[in-house]
């Protein structure tokens, strides 16, 4: 089928897809008067939005490769192997595993690659192969290379700026990065050297929202970021939500990645953000200090002082016997005695860090 026949077909399919009752209306009898033709409504099928929202994918990538071809692109078949990663993750871990691309490579084993991607020529060094940097495609290049098929791509000579745009682009356009993976993205080119003009123009969107995807992204920890994961439906409002609060609960840092780390394990991204906004209220809790229980001190066969503690804290006690001065001088020393405790406290500290 030609590029033409298949723009038709795609056409004609987002048609009949947004098409509604029109079809389905009752039908006129003699007799009764012809109702007035209403508007169509669109199908609300999960399954057929679905499909709707695949095919305009596929033409919107058509339309794509058609305008680098006709800047001088070329289409060609790749050994998957001559095709090197991009200068700059904009995926999480996990995107192009066997599970995530399950579905894609059931796709490509039944009707092959429909979709070129985009590489660049990598400058060859000493008599070594060609090689090729892929620009987008990523996903659609690791299941051809599951499947031991050629990886086909539009080759174009790209600039590092004009590899960054078109890779965003395309992410953009497909809605396939998730909000979160969009503002670890934006951080990433600025910390590559990319300018701000550059970074909006990747992600299509304007230098405000980009400030914020990566002010956001220097806030939360990466280690944070990523054990919460891609979380696909959690958008812009929550993850400003849970920065802010992030912001406010400092207390609770530690104790929001603990208990990620141990629970979060078997959850989806969805849910381990939840986990992670719900913990950010919680205090780490450091364990109450033993009581020792009541306490009589003897010096010289005399009771000095009963020493008790409760909820008010400590209490002494001092025995009728022991004279007013000793309890006066041992005030006056008090001060001294505090300050000589938590240097001694310190250095057993110190001796047990090292």
């Amino acid at each position: 089928m030609s590029r033409k026949d298949s723009k038709g077909m795609f056409a004609n399919v987002l048609g009949k897809l947004g098409e509604g009752a029109a079809d389905s209306a009752p039908s006129t009898t003699a007799g009764t008067q012809a109702a007035a033709p209403s508007a169509p409504k669109p199908l609300t099928s999960p399954h057929l939005m679905k499909v709707a929202a695949g095919v305009r994918q596929i033409q919107e990538r058509g339309e794509l490769i058609d305008k680098l071809l006709k800047e001088g692109g070329q289409v060609v078949e790749l050994d998957p192997d001559q095709v090197l990663p991009s200068a700059l993750a904009d995926r999480f871990e996990g995107a192009y595993d066997d599970t995530a691309i399950s579905e894609l490579v059931i796709s490509m084993a039944d009707r092959g690659q429909i979709v070129p991607g985009l590489v660049r020529p990598v400058p060859a060094e000493g008599g070594e192969p060609q090689r090729y940097q892929i620009v987008y495609g990523r996903r659609r290049l690791a299941a051809a290379k599951k499947l031991g098929l050629k990886f086909k791509a539009v080759v174009r000579e790209l600039t590092d700026e004009q590899a960054v745009i078109y890779q965003g682009e395309e992410n953009t356009a497909r809605n396939d990065l998730t909000y979160i993976e969009k503002c670890a993205f934006a951080l990433t080119m600025e910390k590559a050297g990319y300018s701000r003009n550059t970074i909006a123009a990747s992600l299509s969107t304007g230098k405000s929202h980009i400030s914020e995807m990566i002010r956001l992204a220097n806030t939360l920890p990466d280690k944070l970021v990523r054990t919460i994961g891609s979380a696909p439906e959690i958008g812009r409002r929550r993850w400003i939500e849970l920065m802010e609060k992030w912001i406010t609960h400092q207390h609770s840092h530690v104790m929001v990645q603990e208990v990620l780390d141990f629970a979060g394990k078997n959850m989806t991204s969805e849910e381990r953000f939840a986990l992670a906004m719900s913990s950010m209220f919680v205090k780490a809790l450091k364990p109450a200090p033993k009581d020792p229980g009541p306490l009589t001190v003897v010096s010289r066969g005399i009771k000095l002082v009963d020493v008790t503690y409760g909820k008010a804290g400590g209490r002494m006690v001092f025995s009728k016997s022991v004279p007013a001065d000793f309890v006066a001088y041992l005030a006056e020393r008090m001060e001294e005695l505090h300050d000589a405790y938590h240097k001694d406290a310190s250095r057993r500290n110190e001796q047990k860090r090292s």
